[in-house]
């Protein structure tokens, strides 16, 4: 367990509830999880019902995996933070997938600039990175209103699929970063807020 982070624990922002994932979100899970447009930019390809009834009940047992849902109101997305190793980097990785219904109203925005700001200061990160597909424009759109700076452009360094002939199908990465130092709370920085921009995949 991470320290300063509980197994119940929430978070709230102005529209949105974070929690734990639980087994019940199977459904809801699979409602986004099952659109092609969701996980275009994903290690994996679109998810069944079962398969999300099973990475449900995963993510329930995970605590880097939050889940994103209007207050009051359905699971639109989730959020991914993960600490590097070693601990004593004080490193987290960044990810993020949102509902493709509720794309362009801020909630990727909102969440995840509600969880790092709780990763800088309650957790004491020192630097959180994320990576996208460099074809995933509002991906890196997002992560650059966040305050993330592009650090590289990785060459042919990832692969998620094989051609016919067996062959790895190569692609770049973008790879962005922060430091505790360059991150200012939401409420110091009201462009944060992103109202109107898409939510876009997980890097």
């Amino acid at each position: 367990m991470r320290p300063g982070v509980g197994v119940d624990e929430e978070l709230h922002t102005r529209r949105l509830l974070l929690r734990r994932f639980r087994a019940s979100d199977g459904p809801a899970l699979h409602d986004y999880l099952s659109r092609p447009e969701a996980v275009r930019f994903e290690p994996y390809p679109v998810q069944g019902a079962d398969d999300c009834a099973l990475l449900a009940s995963q993510r329930a047992a995970d605590p880097d995996f939050w889940a994103v849902c209007l207050a009051g109101g359905p699971l639109v997305g989730n959020l991914w933070l993960h600490r590097d190793e070693p601990a004593s980097w004080l490193t987290w990785e960044l990810g993020y997938v949102f509902h493709p219904g509720h794309w362009g109203n801020g909630y990727a925005s909102e969440a995840a600039s509600a969880l790092l700001t709780t990763c800088f200061g309650a957790w004491g990160a020192h630097r959180v990175h994320a990576e996208c597909d460099p074809r995933n424009t509002a991906s890196w759109r997002l992560l650059e209103r966040l305050g993330f700076r592009r650090e590289g452009h990785l060459r042919a360094n990832a692969s998620f699929a094989t051609a016919p002939d067996g062959a790895p199908e190569w692609q770049d990465t973008y790879l962005y970063a922060v430091l505790a130092g360059e991150w200012a709370a939401p409420a110091e920085q009201d462009a944060r807020a992103g109202i109107g921009e898409p939510a876009p995949d997980k890097p």
